[in-house]
């Protein structure tokens, strides 16, 4: 026996009829219009990377102020762990030693009312050499307990949560 992949649709009962596909076809074909006129959800991500020492990797981005986790938006074709591991990668130079952790999915009302930011975790991060580029001003290693002045309140929330057990918040 060898294995093989399925290419039909979880969805779709195994035995349908006429009517039940019609049924199905209406159905996608009423979802594909609303989603031609509602806003659509965003989705993004952010890392929290820390080096063997404990401390947070921070961003300062030349369009937006203050110090922030690395991330971005997510790409067709990438799952949130890759656009991670990406974002850490184009914005500090960060090279991870396995895979981050899936730590939480926020609501960033500030941003929009359908926008999420998936947030992972990695540990014993290190960056190779500053990415060279228009998007980042400055980038590295801060002492959790001693962040720079600029942190935004988020960035703050969210060090509290994984690093001192902070109860996590539903928004971002």
């Amino acid at each position: 026996m060898h294995d093989t992949v399925s290419r039909r649709d979880p969805d779709r009962p195994a035995q349908s009829g006429v009517v039940a596909r019609a049924h199905l076809r209406a159905g996608r074909l009423l979802v594909n219009v609303v989603n031609m006129v509602r806003p659509r959800v965003t989705l993004g991500v952010r890392l929290l990377a820390c080096d063997a020492g404990g401390r947070v990797f921070l961003v300062r981005h030349s369009y937006l102020p203050g110090y922030h986790l690395p991330g971005g938006g997510v790409t067709p074709g990438e799952t949130c762990q890759q656009a991670a591991i990406r974002e850490g990668r184009e914005e500090g130079g960060l090279e991870l030693t396995s895979p981050p952790d899936l730590f939480g999915v926020y609501l960033n009302r500030m941003l929009a009312e359908r926008d999420h930011v998936v947030l992972f975790v990695a540990r014993g991060a290190s960056a190779a050499a500053r990415p060279r580029g228009l998007e980042t001003l400055e980038a590295g290693f801060f002492d959790p307990a001693a962040l720079p002045e600029s942190t935004t309140p988020a960035t703050r929330a969210r060090v509290e949560e994984v690093l001192f057990g902070r109860t996590p918040s539903a928004d971002w």
